[in-house]
Formats: structure tokens, C-alpha cells, sequence
């Protein structure tokens, strides 16, 4: 776990601090900028000028130059330094007694008129490094009593100090650190946060003081550190809450700082270096005699009773580096992490942050921890071509790739990573076409598309990866040159073809799928390659394409081939095939014509009297074909024929007339003859042919619903009493026997048949007057009790619809009315001038009421008098 962080570098020797004294010891430092000011046991204080010298190897050392010693004069010990750099003022506790001395000539500052510049009894004090007061040219500093239990907050001036606050405390303190208004107390027996502006305090854990030495150190803006029982370093904020784990360190620690994001120790003989991010001891460092240890602006100094010393950070850089050369990656990146968090950006740059991860992530890879490493190249927005690069042959030969310089890993290759190893070879794989699979549509890709897309390509072909046929199928770069060449090698053609066809080559793709369908090359990717060539024509607006290879698609399968041309979807951006160049050119290939012919007539609804009457044709052609055969397979010729017949009835668009000359010697196609004289409307020989030639009384029905079916209802009713006049009329001999026989001929029976069964459509007068009178009435009681129904429910209906209209009239003329007429035995009429017995009356023009029989006899009597506007029956 340990990693070199620090050096110890010496800074003042024992010869240049005290020469051949041999009873001098070092008591107090403080470091301002390059100056260094060191505190003697002999009342002297030395002034140093510290020079940082960088060797042509980058190893850092320090050069002295001593400015001046000064005797303050009190012959005891200097207890305490501290610069107040804004004042130009060093303040100094020697002897109990604070005073200031000029930081230039070391001479003490006299008092100022009227004011102090000592403070008296005092056994230790500290500064304010997050000053509340707003003057940049007065100090707080904070002052612990030897005789009160108080503490006291002084500002310091350049020639005078002044108190300002006094707070007691509840145990005599021994030693503080002040943050804003936080005070940060060692007490006798415990640990305290105290607010000396609010009074408010809090206790944090108790501390044997006489027991060893209590350290209080402010570490950040109200963040303290401070040396807990148990040898740990805790920390504490304001609130008295550890937002920190505490390090664990040796009980008899003398002395603490922090340089971030280090926890540095002293004790009798070692310096300890403490991680604050995973509170791990990271380094330690032999120190005998120390008693001193400080940091100064980021700057540890430490000291021996006889010398200096500076304990110089490595860079973090470096640090980082050699834990990932030792495969260190999670305290890599414990440490990469909390310095960008800590440190500015301007310090610790995020290049360097994205390349440590980078590094973190290949170290990972190389040990097969697949999860992590894709975690962290995505962090540290790792070029993909580096991980490509690894892998051999994947990057196309286009490729302008140079891997990062220093490199980034210790790999040559994938095969150097795997010595010799198959099976982790194969995991490496499979990891990277996840890893691109992820990152192609992202903006990680970005400037290397075509080198990610053929790495992903060639990846799936070698590895027969079902996602290889989307990625062709979908937007993407691959190389051309470099792809064609690996998925031949895997025979992996119709990728290949599909490669073509993004890439603008449709005829080279369609060109190899063939020689796969015809044997010439192998590949099982598609057991229905045929199919998709077919549909791959059908959807190509390149027409000299389509006529290129449809010749090929028709003589595999009409059936399937003839799909280039029926199947062609309609769009504005598709241009369309011409019928009669497709007719012309499907001449040679009868099925497939056929069947385009049915496409434009019965899918299409091309209504041109051409395809009609060639689709017609075939259908006859066929019929009469299968007629032809010795050896007739009747469910063919039955299926051929109504196929001719659904055409021949649904279509009005081919030549009658043609049809029916070529059926005219063909005495088996009565049925279709009959529909084509219906299409011309010569019903008569029609029902001729379907009653007297085929005795096919049911078609003759079947004919008369089709042949009215787009008519009124008169059309019907005379096509039905036509047939019926056919059957009445036209019995052939035999056929019919006489009433009084008391049978029925088959005609006859026909006739009773279509009555039953249709009745509705006749006029049943009409009818009656056709039929024979010595026809049973039983035989046509189904039609008769139709017939009467009927007849009286139009009559009723139509009584129903009289009355409804007569209704509405009155309502009518009730709405007109502007005012109701009052009739009265008490009134009489205008005309006899009798009373009215009775409320049925007729008005006269101007609303006068007058009795009904005397209008009408008015009318009657007169009728060469001016007519009664209104003088109907209505009341």
C-alpha cells in the first residue's frame, strides 16, 4: 500500500544555524514566502532567505542564506513566531509576554502613544487565517491566558494590539485554533467547538492533556484536525461533525499538518503520510529528534533541535504513475479522484485526468476486468483506435491512426496480452464488439467512423455475429477496400452484397447473391436468397437492373419471378414499369404473363379493354387445352373454368363478340356462352341455352340476379318473367304433361320453383294471367300467400303514408293560423246566421266562421261567384 509521496530535503544546516554552539537548540520556525525565521532556545531569532533549486534531473533542493540574528534580550527560549506579512510585523511569545518585531531588522516595536504592543501571562495564541474583521492592515489573533481561564481575541496593528473579546472558558485551555468566529479549544480533559461571537459551544471528545500533547490544527475553512485518544487524528467542522474518516496514527504524534490529500505526522522517530481519501498509510519517513511541524502555505517544514527541513511533494502525476505501474488502479483513482476535487484545474489539468483514467482502464483490461475498463475508458474519453489498435488487421489500411505517445499501456498486441491463450483471446473480442457496439453512436467516434465501422465489421464476420447483416443493413462507414477482402474470407457474401448495395453497387451485389443461389459460391446465410433477390428487384429504382436480371428470376420460378414487375410498390421516387413492355417481354414465359395479366386486371383494376380480353383469352386458351387432353384431370378443368367464368361475368371491359367466336363450335362451354350473350344483353338466347341446352334451371336463376344485378327493379322484374315465359313456353316435347294426367312437366316444375322462391320480384297480376288454368293452386300457395301479403302491405302502407300527410297538413294549417278561432252556441253564422251545434266549421277570409254545409251550398247554388279562398273540409 505504500507510495513514495514526499521527500525530506534539507533546507538550514546545523553549521549556518548555530556554528560550533554546540548547547542551541531549535524552539519555533515560520516561513513567509522564501523568508524563514527560526526561534532559539537562547532568546535569538535567525532570519533565512530559502531558495528553491531544481537540478538538471527535475530533483528539488533548497539553498540558505542567512540575513540576520537578533538577541531579543529576555534570555529565555522563543516559544512561538508568526508572521503578519500585511504588517510587516513578526509576533513573538517568549517569556510569557506576545510582542512585534519588524520582520525586516528584527527590532522590537515600541508602544504606540496611548496604546500597548505587549500582551502579558499568555501561554500560547494563534491567527485568524479566515479573518470576520473586513481592515487588511490589522490581524486577529487569539491569545490563551496562564492565570484566567479565559480566551481572548486581540487585533494586531502595526504598533499596538487591542482587545476585543474575552470569553471564559469552562477548563483551563491549552491550546487553540481559530477559524472565522470557531474556536477550536484543547481543555484539560476534552475537545471543544466554541463560537466566541455567539457564545454557543459544542463538545467534541474528551483528551487526556497531561498525558501527552493535544494538537489543534485548522486544516480548511472551519475544519479542524485534531490528535484523539487511541492514537487516530480526527476530524471536525463547526458544527462538531466528522465529515472525515479519522487516520490512524501513532500515539505519540508531537505534531500534524495537512498537505492535501496527505495527513502528515510526527512523532519521536517517523514521519507518517496518511491518505485522507482512503485514510491508508501511504509512506514513512525516518526522522530522529524531530520536534517540529508545520505547514506554511502548502509548505511542510520540519525541524531537529539543530537543523531544517522540507518535506517536498512529489507531483501528483508521478505518484499516480507509479501506483499504475505497480497495478495500483484503485488507489490510482482514489488519488486521481480527490485531486480533481481538491485541486484546480489549473494545477491538476484534465487531460492529465482523462489519461490516468485511460491507463486505470487498460491495466484493467489487460487483467480481464472487462466492466471496469469500459467504465473507465468512457470516463476518460478514451480514442477507441487505441483498443482498436491492439487487436491486429482491425484498423483499415486508410487509417491515419498513430497510438498516444508516452503509450498508454505496455501492450503490443492483443496476442502479446494473451500469450498464446484462445480462450482469452476470444474474451478480448467479444469484449471489443460490445465496446464498439456501444460507443459507434456516440460522439466518442467522432473523425473515426470508417476505422470503428470496419473494425466492428470484420469483428462480426470473423466471429459469425448475427449483428453483422444490421450493421450493413443500417448507416455505416465501412471501408470498401478493407472489408471486401475479410468477408470473402468468411464467405459472408451476402453481407457482402449488402456492402455493395450501401455503397451505391447494386449491380455487383445482386451479381453475387446469384452466383450463391446458382452454386457457384457458398454461404448459408439466407435459405431464401432467391426470394430476397426477387424483392430486392422489386424495390430498386434502377430499371435497367430490373430488366438486367429478370430473366434469371423468371426461369428459377415464373411463379416467384414475375414478382419483379407485380409487386413493384407505387411511389413518386419509384419509377414505374410500362405494361405493355412488361407484356412484350413475359411473351416467352406463359405463366408468368398469366399471371401478370391477372395482377393489372384483377388486382390493379386497370380498366383497358386490351388486358381484359388477353387475360380472357388465356383463361379460354387453357380451358379449351385441358378439353383437348385424352385424359382430362376434371379438378383442373373445373378450376380453369371458373376462373374463365368469375372474369367473363365480373369484367365489362373485353370483346364479347371475339370471346364468342372462338366458343362457338364448343358445345361443353354452353354456360360460358350464356354469360356472354348476357354481357350483350340477348337474355333470350341466354336462358335459351341455360334451360333448354344444359337444363341448368339454377344457373338460369344464378344468371338473372347477375344479369340485374347493377339494374332497377323493373330490369329484374322483366329479365325473372322472361325466364318464366321460357319455362311456360318453351317445353320441348315430352318435357310437359297435361294437368289432367295429373303430373307436371319438369319446365313446369321449374317455373312452380322460380314463382316459390322469387316471388317478390314478380307482378303478381301479370303472373296469374301467364299461368295455365288448370294449374293447383296448392303447387303456387307459397307464391300466392307472398303475393297477398305483399299486396296488402303496400296497400296498408300506403293508407298508413295517406293518413301521415293528411296529418300533417292540418298540423300545417293549425301553425299558419296567426289566432284561434272562437266557435259558440252563442254565435251564429255569417252566411244562414243559425247557431253553431257543432266545432266543425270553415273560415272565411279574415278568420269569419261560417257552418260547412252552407259553404258548400253557397257552392253549389253560385258557382259563377268569386271561388272561397279557402274552403276545403279541414276544421
Amino acid at each position: 500500500m505504500f507510495v513514495k509521496a514526499f521527500e525530506l530535503v534539507p533546507a538550514v544546516e546545523r553549521d549556518l544555524l548555530m556554528g560550533d554552539k554546540a548547547r542551541i537548540n531549535i524552539e519555533c520556525i515560520e516561513c513567509c514566502g522564501k523568508h524563514l525565521y527560526v526561534g532559539t532556545n537562547d532568546c535569538f531569532i535567525h532570519h533565512f532567505l530559502l531558495d528553491e533549486v531544481t537540478s538538471s534531473k527535475g530533483k528539488l533542493s533548497y539553498s540558505a542564506q542567512k540575513l540576520l540574528h537578533k538577541y531579543l534580550g529576555l534570555k529565555k527560549p522563543v516559544a512561538e513566531l508568526r508572521a503578519a506579512s500585511a504588517l510587516e510585523r513578526l509576533i513573538v511569545l517568549c517569556d510569557g509576554i506576545v510582542f512585534l518585531v519588524d520582520m525586516v531588522t528584527l527590532e522590537t516595536v515600541p508602544s504606540a502613544a496611548g496604546g500597548g504592543a505587549k500582551i502579558r501571562s499568555v501561554t500560547a495564541f494563534c491567527i485568524n487565517e479566515n479573518p470576520v474583521n473586513g481592515d487588511p492592515f490589522c490581524v486577529e489573533m487569539c491569545v490563551l491566558s496562564s492565570k484566567r481561564r479565559t480566551v481572548q481575541i486581540y487585533m494586531v496593528y502595526e504598533d499596538r494590539v487591542q482587545l476585543v473579546k474575552e470569553v471564559t472558558t469552562p477548563e483551563q485551555p491549552c491550546a487553540v485554533s481559530l477559524d472565522g468566529y470557531f474556536l477550536c479549544l484543547a481543555l484539560t480533559t476534552q475537545y471543544m467547538i466554541l463560537n466566541y461571537n455567539t457564545g454557543a459551544s459544542q463538545d467534541l471528545f474528551p483528551y487526556n492533556s497531561e498525558e501527552r500533547r493535544p494538537i489543534v490544527k485548522r486544516i480548511s475553512r472551519e475544519e479542524f484536525l485534531l490528535a484523539a485518544p487511541g492514537g487516530l487524528g480526527m476530524f471536525a467542522n463547526a458544527e462538531g461533525i466528522s465529515q472525515r474518516a479519522p487516520v490512524n496514527w501513532s500515539e505519540s504524534v508531537i505534531g500534524a499538518a495537512v498537505c492535501f490529500p496527505y495527513v502528515v505526522a510526527l512523532d519521536e522517530s517517523f514521519i507518517t503520510i496518511h491518505s485522507m481519501l482512503d485514510q491508508q498509510l501511504k509512506q514513512t519517513l525516518s526522522f530522529r529528534d524531530g520536534h517540529i511541524l508545520q505547514d506554511f502555505e502548502g509548505k511542510v517544514i520540519l525541524a531537529s533541535t539543530k537543523a531544517v527541513y522540507v518535506l517536498v511533494p512529489l507531483p501528483l502525476e508521478r505518484q499516480i504513475q507509479d501506483l499504475l505501474a505497480g497495478h495500483r488502479v484503485e488507489e490510482a483513482l482514489i488519488l486521481t479522484e480527490g485531486a480533481q476535487r481538491n485541486i484546480p484545474k489549473d494545477k491538476f489539468q484534465v487531460i492529465l485526468h482523462k489519461r490516468i483514467l485511460q491507463q486505470a482502464g487498460f491495466i484493467q483490461f489487460g487483467q480481464l476486468q472487462f466492466l471496469e475498463a469500459k467504465e473507465h475508458f468512457r470516463k476518460g474519453q478514451l480514442d477507441v483506435r487505441e483498443l482498436i489498435s491492439l487487436y491486429p488487421l482491425l484498423l483499415p489500411a486508410s487509417s491515419s491512426f498513430t497510438r498516444c505517445h508516452p503509450p498508454l499501456h505496455e501492450f503490443a498486441d492483443l496476442n502479446h496480452l494473451a500469450q498464446g491463450d484462445q480462450e482469452k483471446v476470444l474474451r478480448c473480442k467479444k469484449f471489443l464488439i460490445s465496446y464498439l457496439g456501444e460507443v459507434r453512436s456516440t460522439e466518442v467516434v467522432n473523425g473515426c467512423r470508417e476505422d470503428v465501422d470496419t473494425a466492428l465489421l470484420k469483428l462480426y464476420a470473423e466471429q459469425d455475429h448475427d449483428s453483422l447483416l444490421d450493421l450493413l443493413a443500417s448507416d455505416n462507414a465501412c471501408v470498401l477496400a478493407d472489408s471486401v477482402p475479410w468477408l470473402e474470407k468468411y464467405h459472408k457474401y451476402f453481407a457482402l452484397g449488402l456492402l455493395y448495395h450501401y455503397n451505391g453497387q447494386d449491380s455487383a451485389a445482386v451479381q453475387l447473391w446469384i452466383r450463391v443461389v446458382d452454386g457457384d459460391l457458398q454461404d448459408s446465410t439466407r435459405s431464401d436468397l432467391y426470394e430476397y433477390i426477387v424483392d430486392f428487384l422489386c424495390f430498386s429504382s434502377n430499371l435497367d437492373l430490373v430488366w438486367k436480371y429478370a430473366d434469371w428470376a423468371l426461369q428459377k420460378d415464373p411463379t416467384v419471378g414475375v414478382h419483379v414487375f407485380t409487386k413493384r410498390p407505387a411511389r413518386k421516387d419509384q419509377p414505374e414499369t410500362n405494361p405493355d413492355d412488361v407484356i412484350t417481354y413475359l411473351g416467352k414465359h406463359g405463366q408468368a404473363l398469366l399471371l401478370y395479366l391477372e395482377h393489372l386486371v384483377l388486382e390493379r383494376r386497370i380498366q383497358k379493354e386490351k388486358f381484359h380480353t388477353h387475360l380472357a383469352v388465356m383463361y379460354l386458351d387453357r380451358v379449351l387445352s385441358l378439353l383437348s387432353e385424352s385424359s382430362t384431370d376434371e379438378e383442373q378443368l373445373t378450376k380453369a373454368r371458373e376462373r374463365l367464368q368469375a372474369l367473363l361475368r365480373e369484367s365489362n371491359f373485353y370483346r364479347v363478340q371475339f370471346l364468342l367466336g372462338k366458343m362457338e363450335n364448343c358445345e361443353q362451354l354452353l354456360l360460358e356462352r350464356a354469360t356472354l350473350h348476357g354481357k350483350l344483353e340477348e337474355h333470350d338466347k341466354a336462358l335459351h341455352i341455360l334451360v333448354h341446352k344444359l337444363r341448368d334451371f339454377s344457373s338460369a336463376e344464378a344468371f338473372c340476379i347477375w344479369a340485374s344485378s347493377c339494374r332497377d327493379s323493373e330490369y329484374r322484374q322483366q329479365l325473372f318473367h322472361l325466364l318464366l315465359g321460357v319455362y311456360l313456353d318453351g317445353s320441348l316435347p315430352g318435357d310437359a304433361q297435361t294437368a289432367a294426367g295429373g303430373g307436371t312437366g319438369e319446365l313446369e316444375m321449374a317455373a312452380v320453383d322460380l314463382l316459390n322462391r322469387h316471388g317478390e320480384v314478380f307482378d303478381a297480376v301479370r303472373v296469374l294471367r301467364m299461368l295455365p288454368e288448370g294449374w293447383s293452386l296448392q303447387l303456387l300457395r307459397p307464391f300466392l300467400g307472398r303475393a297477398v301479403r305483399a299486396s296488402m302491405h303496400a296497400c296498408r302502407t300506403s293508407q298508413i303514408a295517406l293518413g301521415l300527410a293528411h296529418s300533417e297538413n292540418v298540423q300545417l294549417l293549425h301553425d299558419r293560423r296567426k289566432k284561434p278561432i272562437f266557435v259558440s252556441e252563442k254565435k251564429g253564422c255569417h252566411l244562414c246566421h243559425n247557431t253553431f251545434s257543432e266545432p266543425a266549421v270553415v273560415c272565411l277570409p279574415g278568420g269569419v266562421p261560417v257552418h260547412t254545409h252552407c259553404v258548400a251550398q253557397r257552392v253549389r247554388d253560385s258557382p259563377t261567384k268569386r271561388q272561397l279562398t279557402n274552403s276545403s273540409n279541414h276544421t
